[in-house]
């Protein structure tokens, strides 16, 4: 058979938003042109793709099938096509990002305002979040995240250095109930604890002592996924919070919060931009990787 892929981006768009309609919009074309180009390749495979009804767009398992194995080797195309039409043009398009909330640097401001200065004709859309999901299937080009969850089929540029989480509380909390001396004690203080999605379970906080790692389950009175939150709370001596030492770090210097349990607080590898591994990188996510390289 001789390769010829008409049809396949129609079926594509259709297998990947599962509606005929929302893939029209997207490829720029009529839904009658698109529901042409399916019936078309399916006449010419002989063989059902796409099963419609009058609520629903699904695949067929021979839809399925096609649609795992050729996608990502269209979109490898895709990017070799754009390589070599930009190889001569400055980078452009949108960057889509996956970025967790305690990523300090990354999304401080200074790196990506300089990135925006350096390439005009990129625009970005960075979504914070600290779930955990496949960029790839959720549309992203990167991610940033603490290397430790990374995938390791991903390739991963670092971002930052070593970081370590601490626990934190202001002077006013310390001298109404003073300071606890080891991670056990933390279970008789008020703590304010994080969480990243409203029904899993608080964050247990992670120490190590002698070698050994452990975390502890604090039970905290306050409980939110908003760093912020938990930072003006412990500020107003509401009780000991725990995060990334450098998200604390303005607050400890002027003196709003003090640095707890430090002997018990070791470094580990920081955070990193990760996304898969590709051929052909996109010009825009090549440039990002090349100014991240630049900023350390």
């Amino acid at each position: 058979m001789s390769t010829d892929l008409t049809g396949i981006p129609a079926f594509l768009a259709v297998a990947e938003m599962r509606s005929f309609r929302a893939a029209a919009e997207h490829l720029g074309v009529t839904r009658p042109a698109v529901s042409q180009a399916i019936r078309r390749l399916e006449d010419r495979l002989g063989v059902a793709l796409v099963q419609r009804t009058t609520r629903s767009v699904s695949l067929t398992e021979a839809g399925e099938q096609l649609s795992k194995r050729i996608g990502p080797a269209i979109a490898q195309v895709g990017l070799a096509l754009d390589a070599a039409a930009d190889q001569d043009a400055a980078p452009s398009g949108l960057l889509r990002l996956a970025v967790s909330s305690i990523a300090e640097r990354f999304i401080s401001g200074p790196l990506l305002a300089g990135f925006l200065d350096a390439h005009p004709a990129i625009q970005i859309d960075v979504t914070v979040t600290d779930e955990e999901f496949d960029i790839v299937a959720e549309g992203y080009d990167a991610g940033v995240r603490l290397g430790e969850v990374i995938d390791q089929d991903m390739i991963a540029i670092p971002v930052s250095g070593e970081q370590r989480q601490v626990a934190v509380a202001a002077p006013s909390y310390i001298e109404r109930f003073g300071k606890p001396s080891h991670p056990s004690e933390l279970a008789q203080h008020r703590c304010i604890g994080w969480r990243p999605a409203p029904h899993t379970a608080p964050y247990r906080w992670e120490f190590g002592e002698e070698g050994r790692e452990y975390d502890v389950a604090v039970n905290p009175e306050i409980t939110t996924n908003d760093m912020w939150l938990m930072i003006r709370v412990a500020c107003a001596g509401g009780g000991i919070t725990f995060g990334m030492e450098e998200t604390f770090r303005p607050y400890v210097a002027a003196g709003q919060l003090v640095p707890l349990l430090e002997d018990y607080c070791p470094p580990f590898a920081g955070f990193f931009l990760y996304f898969p591994n590709r051929r052909n990188l996109a010009p825009k996510l090549r440039a990002l990787v090349d100014h991240i390289k630049r900023w350390r």
